[in-house]
């Protein structure tokens, strides 16, 4: 399994093995009734082709990880971080001579301590409360008020399980936005993830919605947590890069439109969420550092997009952005 969609960089490939390995994870402690050692290998380089490239062959090395991931460090360096997650203890020598063959700092190898994935995952998968929302494990399902809509999502090999100050923004901003009186009929969600924001839009507003990723295992996982929160029939799950899908062409506008992403995709993105949102139309971006939202704003004014409101949780901020045209109506 691998996870190379380089937009889910903020939350670390740290995090990335303690969550997205907890699928696998739970099936061996299952299998086996006991905690399970594993290691980690980690490598910095330059540029994002360069990176992937290295992904792609950390994935054939024998043992081969569980899991890999790639992504940018977002400190203006253009340094990437490649990491793989192991089962068995590592080739370090295959490590070194990926290295030195792609360019990349020596792997440092990690062995993890022994541990009960299923429990930790567990304990630190809680519940979350944002607005009306409650993101939820099965474990803890029974917790969700009557007044409330919750949100069933297990860890998996993909982001959004509702911990992060991102997708909460996100979840924060939609519960705001439906008490002023939105009410979306098309709703998109560019780099879904879990699937978390359009299912959290289609059981608002019972509508129907794409939710696209450019990783496949994210686009599965997706799938498969809007069918066990009912709302399957409503959103339809696609692997494209941005909104070059077909989807894209055949059902915009959207009425509301997510992007919980990075900076830098989400600037590149800008024409193109302008282009399928709806005159009346809102889009939820995220995955942006306070720092950076000048510069994003920026970018989309000079597309005709402004920022009508946003929400910082620590280091991260939320927007919801509208057409301009909106201020002569």
């Amino acid at each position: 399994m691998c996870a190379r969609d380089a937009r889910s960089a903020w939350f670390g490939l740290r995090n990335f093995f303690a969550f997205a390995a907890s699928a696998p994870m739970e099936r061996l402690v299952l299998d086996r009734g006991c905690a399970v050692t594993t290691y980690t290998a980690l490598a910095t380089l330059a540029g994002k082709d360069a990176a992937e490239a290295l992904g792609v062959a950390l994935e054939a090395l024998d043992p081969a990880p569980t899991g890999v991931g790639v992504f940018e460090i977002e400190d203006g360096r253009g340094v990437w971080e490649v990491g793989g997650y192991f089962l068995a203890p590592p080739d370090r020598a295959a490590l070194m001579l990926l290295a030195a063959i792609h360019r990349a700092s020596d792997f440092v190898v990690s062995k993890l301590d022994d541990r009960d994935w299923v429990a930790q995952v567990r304990r630190e998968l809680t519940q979350v409360s944002a607005g009306r929302f409650v993101v939820h494990g099965a474990h803890d399902e029974a917790g969700v008020g009557l007044h409330q809509i919750g949100l069933r999502i297990e860890a998996a090999m993909a982001f959004g399980t509702g911990h992060h100050g991102t997708t909460q923004g996100c979840l924060l901003l939609l519960d705001r936005l439906a008490r002023r009186g939105l009410v979306a009929e098309r709703v998109a969600d560019i780099g879904c993830g879990t699937g978390v924001l359009a299912m959290a839009a289609a059981r608002l507003f019972r509508c129907k919605g794409i939710a696209t990723d450019i990783d496949p295992i994210a686009v599965a996982t997706a799938r498969e947590n809007l069918r066990i929160n009912r709302v399957g029939g409503l959103v339809l799950t696609a692997r494209t890069a941005g909104t070059r899908g077909a989807l894209y062409r055949s059902d915009a506008p959207f009425d509301l439109i997510f992007a919980n992403i990075l900076a830098s995709p989400l600037k590149r993105l800008a024409p193109e969420i302008r282009a399928i949102l709806a005159p009346r139309g809102r889009a939820i971006l995220s995955g942006l550092l306070t720092r950076q939202i000048p510069g994003v704003a920026a970018v989309y004014r000079s597309h005709g997009l402004m920022i009508e409101e946003r929400i910082t949780l620590g280091e991260w901020t939320s927007l919801v952005v509208r057409r301009r045209a909106l201020q002569r109506q």
